[in-house]
């Protein structure tokens, strides 16, 4: 559609009416097609795959006499001139990746929406929830999930203030908690500080023993839940990431056998 639309608007006085059938992958789809084509021609710029298919109706353009273009066809060409591989045909595929795309859009909403424990009533959709104190790179790991498609949701470890209660009974989603060494931490902390010019942060937000306390509370709660921990002191986002994928496949697989999915 959007070919037909870049050449109609190079010729002057030219008013297009534009018909649009998509996901044709079968002869009774075609009919419908042909029907209408037959009962309102013009020029039929089309992307069929399956060669049975689009021969079938070439054949059927030539018979009324309307002009056809596969604009497949020389891009095909030129790819499979220069990446000298050949053409695999796979009926659908741009849909499969359309797919993926709004897959990762759904999630990076999701994701965005459940940042820092908001929203902590709908925690059952995420696929995976991160737990841990301040500075633990909650929010930039669950951003990098979230672009391959996985729900996260993160909740904040804050001394006095209690977990949300759908936290502990969660079922579907893996919760994972993430801690790093006090003095990462308290680095990370005094540097938020002084780039935000904040005095609302109390000393014990960088006090290295009050945070080697929410740590080690952090440790507990893991433990009493029987939730996984690991520790980003010296991970990238990236390996971090990593090995909650490993550990979110685990998690499904256990689920699956237990005949939660």
């Amino acid at each position: 559609m959007t070919v037909a639309r870049a050449a109609t608007v190079q010729y002057d006085d030219v008013q297009s009416i534009e018909h649009l059938y998509p996901l044709v992958r079968s002869h009774k789809q075609l009919d419908r097609v042909t029907a209408q084509i037959e009962s309102a021609p013009g020029i039929v710029l089309y992307t069929l795959v399956d060669p049975e298919i689009s021969g079938r109706l070439e054949r059927f353009c030539r018979e009324i006499g309307v002009p056809f273009v596969n604009i497949l066809d020389p891009v095909f060409a030129v790819f499979q001139a220069y990446l000298n591989v050949p053409l695999t045909r796979r009926i659908g595929g741009q849909h499969a990746l359309d797919a993926e795309y709004f897959k990762r859009i759904d999630a990076l909403n999701y994701t965005m929406m459940h940042d820092d424990g908001q929203i902590a009533g709908k925690l059952e959709e995420a696929d995976i929830v991160l737990v841990g104190i301040s500075r633990t790179s909650k929010t930039p790991t669950c951003i990098y999930l979230a672009n391959r498609g996985i729900k996260c949701a993160n909740v904040p470890i804050v001394p006095g203030i209690p977990l949300p209660d759908q936290l502990l009974g969660l079922r579907y989603p893996l919760v994972v908690g993430l801690i790093a060494s006090p003095e990462r931490i308290q680095q990370i902390r005094q540097n938020r500080v002084l780039s935000l010019n904040a005095d609302g942060y109390g000393d014990t937000y960088v006090d290295r023993r009050e945070i080697a306390r929410e740590i080690a509370a952090t440790r507990r709660l893991c433990v009493e839940q029987g939730w996984p921990l690991i520790d980003v002191t010296r991970r990238s986002i990236e390996e971090t990431a990593a090995e909650i994928m490993e550990l979110f496949r685990d998690h499904r697989q256990t689920a699956r056998e237990a005949g939660g999915f």
